[in-house]
């Protein structure tokens, strides 16, 4: 019998090892000890690959049961990069063809390739390189920064503290430049000229605030009106970042105006569009809704912006306000220039045409009486006869366009519940014009169809008569030429008899059975005289 560690020779000896157990358990015992003579712990479990803390762990452990030593041929040294440890003066045999060098073949060179390899040239041999083979362990194979030499690093750090030295010293030349600009002012200027020095104060103010904001990093900026939230999570979504417009201590809009039909909140959003308060005086009111945001401010110019980019692309302008915004916004710069130019010439050209009420000169005497060279005639009743003839209005469809040779417009004729041209009625819209020759062949062409229509009514009114024909017996009619031989009608007769007996009684029939298919007309005028007619009510009776 064995256990799961030590095997017994016999049922006595797996005895004593129990009482021993049961002995150290007691006391009354010596503890067992490891490889080491140290006195192993009876109280951890021998499955645990360390001890716990509030155990003494400086007494035996478990140190058996893990891979302690460490393998020797284990090196945590890496490759020493660069290293030559062989400069010959003349091509060796077996070397690479092109720099020389015993570690490596042409292929695994990394050279450039030369016009002439060493092995033809004899010159400029490349020293061999050191080829070292390391064992690694476990985790030094899995290690990423195996080999990593942390005093490159330094280069990264020197490159990043000579950029904020230069922005540094940038900074405050600008800073030098503002001051001197400022100092070379005199103090005793004009009005307007004390009005541009607040300016460049104001743009100083700017620079150094914007100075201050350079200085801090992005991820420290000040959000004073920002909250991170965490919306649609693993509950629902991703983090982002929302917008707190409003202070803690207003009023919510909700609670504005507790009536039901009052302006709808949306929770999810948080939005509520219309005027919770409409018939409040405007002055009070410091809540409009959301709506009037998208009214007023950037939002405005935004809508424009988006309304003059979708009109552009349908007058054929290649503009698209998601794909190219800076593009869009370009156009809509110089459109808005533009029609401020012509909105300007417009006004100058009436100006100077009917001149300016608001101005003090004098109004010309032709226009205060308004003559004119316009004859005008009038009729007894006063209506006007003629020289001021009422115009048409246009539309934006084309008018009085004729195609293919026609004279009249399409839709000028109307027949039948179809459309068509009156010049020639046809009512083919892209049919060519024929005239007074089309109309009459139309005609005519209407004038036999509705003869025919007339002929073959009158001819279904009339049925044909019918005609007796005879039947044979194989469906078709019976030829005017058929002629029966009496005498193999009677041969035949006999023959269709003798079938039949055969048919009742199976015993008569003979084992070699000759089949014919060519069938005469006697042998069918034989069998149509003796088949049994179902519908006959006399068929029990024959025979």
């Amino acid at each position: 019998m064995a256990t799961a560690s030590v095997a017994f020779k016999s049922r006595e000896d797996h005895r004593k090892q129990l009482e021993l157990e049961e002995a150290r358990k007691a006391g009354l015992a010596p503890a067992e000890v490891d490889e080491d003579g140290k006195e192993i712990n009876p109280h951890i479990p021998q499955y645990m690959s360390s001890a716990p803390w509030y155990l003494n762990a400086e007494r035996p452990s478990l140190k058996h049961q893990r891979k302690w030593k460490s393998d020797p041929n284990y090196t945590k040294s890496w490759y020493d990069r660069g290293a030559k440890i062989f400069q010959a003066e003349k091509y060796r045999k077996g070397a690479c063809e092109n720099c020389g060098a015993m570690t490596h073949d042409a292929k695994s060179c990394m050279e450039r390739p030369r016009k002439k390899g060493a092995k033809w040239t004899n010159m400029h041999i490349a020293p061999d390189e050191k080829i070292e083979t390391f064992e690694l362990d476990y985790d030094g194979k899995r290690d990423r920064w195996n080999g990593y030499d942390a005093s490159t690093y330094a280069r990264v750090i020197e490159r990043y503290e000579a950029r904020d030295e230069a922005r540094r010293k940038y900074l405050k030349e600008q800073q030098l430049k503002k001051l001197e600009e400022k100092n070379s002012k005199n103090e005793g200027e004009v009005e307007g000229e004390g009005e541009e020095g607040e300016i460049s104060d104001q743009e100083d103010d700017d620079d150094a605030l914007k100075v201050d904001e350079a200085k801090v990093d992005e991820s420290k900026q000040m959000d004073f009106a920002k909250v991170e939230k965490r919306v649609r999570t693993t509950g629902g979504g991703s983090t982002g970042t929302v917008r707190n417009l409003r202070i803690r201590e207003d009023t919510a809009k909700y609670l504005l105006n507790l009536d039901v039909n009052s302006a709808y909140y949306d929770p999810k959003t948080r939005s509520m569009r219309e005027d919770p308060l409409p018939d409040a005086d405007p002055n009070e009111k410091f809540y409009e809704g959301d709506n009037q945001y998208r009214m007023s401010g950037q939002a405005l110019e935004f809508k424009q912006l988006n309304i003059h980019a979708w009109e552009a692309f349908d007058k054929g302008q290649d503009i698209h306000m998601q794909a190219a915004p800076s593009q869009a916004e370009l156009l809509y710069k110089n459109y808005k220039v533009i029609k401020e130019k012509l909105k300007s010439k417009t006004k100058d050209t009436i100006m100077e045409k009917y001149g300016n009420a608001a101005t003090e000169e004098e109004i010309p005497v032709e226009l205060l009486l308004g003559q004119s060279e316009r004859q005008v005639e009038y009729d007894r009743a006063g209506r006007i006869i003629k020289g001021m003839e009422t115009s048409l209005p246009k539309s934006k469809y084309e008018e009085d366009v004729f195609i293919n040779n026609h004279t009249s417009v399409w839709g000028s004729w109307w027949k039948d519940h179809q459309w068509g041209y009156k010049c020639c009625k046809q009512t083919i819209r892209n049919s060519y014009c024929t005239g007074a020759a089309g109309i009459e062949a139309a005609e005519a062409a209407t004038d036999l169809m509705k003869s025919n229509i007339a002929r073959k009514a009158s001819s279904e009114d009339a049925p044909a008569p019918a005609q007796e024909r005879k039947h044979v017996t194989w469906g078709t009619d019976v030829p005017e030429d058929l002629v029966l031989d009496e005498k193999l009608l009677t041969e035949a007769l006999k023959k269709e008899e003798e079938r039949r007996r055969e048919e009742k009684d199976e015993r008569k029939r003979k084992y070699n059975v000759r089949w014919n298919d060519e069938v005469t007309a006697e042998e069918m005028e034989a069998y149509r005289m003796k088949r049994v007619h179902h519908d006959d009510p006399m068929k029990d009776f024959l025979n």
